[in-house]
């Protein structure tokens, strides 16, 4: 299944589940807040997301004599996409992200240590893959995806501190509480897989599209090698609701922890590419 359609439909499993996390609170009123919820959170994080995220890792702004602005500028002309604001984030460990509501309105961002072990070859392939998220819009489908999440498990555990029920208008009775605990606590799980899920396929894409804009794979598979050993070595101090848009994640669990992953593992990122350069 191509990654574009599993976005869809991973988006519509999560607006669904909200939704129906409103109708069990709220009845059919619980499903018009739901939705009213659904769309002031998507409205604020699509304006706002990349202003609060930059500030969260105190990202300072650079100019267009700096490393990282020449490398980004040339890419940013190969992709056809207008110049983002650059960024470099004081933070030892190597890593990078892509921000921003649209192309016209984007950011990315890098730390001081990926400049440091990174060559201009990898750290082309690093960018081309910041910038391919911008031009795929994935900031604005994870972003939407992680405001949904976000909100489902707000709904719910506000609802089990004040406690949920409601009159069920056929039968004219209460509802099952047994039904309703089951609801409050598997809604925010669901809600967490599927944005894992969403932010998993997402990377595939944007490796082949900042492959396709660098002209080649190879500076980024050497690059993903390296930031994989040395996000073990030096670990980035990241906020958990921004984890998914880091090129790597910032920790790595194992085992059934791999279901709550944002990204997929690097060695299937790097075979996914390597593929690229087969016949």
């Amino acid at each position: 299944m191509p990654n574009t359609v599993k976005t869809a439909l991973l988006l519509g499993a999560l607006s669904a589940v909200f939704l129906l996390l409103g109708d069990a609170l709220g009845g059919g009123q619980g499903l018009v807040l739901g939705f009213v919820f659904a769309a002031m959170t998507n409205f604020a994080s699509y304006w706002f997301s990349d202003k609060v995220v930059l500030r969260l890792y105190n990202a300072q702004e650079v100019g267009p004599d700096h490393r990282l602005a020449r490398v980004v500028a040339r890419l940013a002309a190969r992709a056809g996409l207008p110049m983002p604001r650059v960024y470099v984030i004081p933070q030892p460990s190597p890593n990078a992200f892509a921000t921003g509501r649209n192309p016209q309105h984007a950011a990315v961002a890098a730390t001081e240590g990926i400049l440091q072990i990174l060559s201009d070859e990898e750290l082309e392939g690093v960018l081309a893959h910041e910038l391919a998220h911008v031009k795929h819009r994935d900031i604005l489908i994870s972003s939407v995806a992680a405001t949904l999440a976000a909100a489902i498990m707000m709904i719910s555990r506000f609802a089990m501190f004040w406690g949920a029920g409601r009159s069920d208008d056929r039968e004219g009775g209460a509802s099952n509480p047994i039904v309703m605990l089951a609801t409050l606590i598997l809604a925010p799980i669901a809600a967490m897989l599927i944005q894992m899920a969403i932010s998993r396929s997402r990377e595939y894409d944007a490796d082949a599209g900042g492959a396709a804009i660098a002209g080649s794979p190879t500076g980024l598979v050497s690059a993903l090698r390296k930031l994989e050993a040395a996000s073990h070595v030096v670990p980035l101090d990241a906020n958990p609701a921004t984890a998914h848009m880091f090129i790597i994640k910032p920790w790595s669990p194992g085992g059934l922890m791999s279901l709550f992953s944002t990204h997929p593992p690097t060695e299937a990122r790097i075979q996914a590419l390597m593929s690229l350069t087969r016949p």
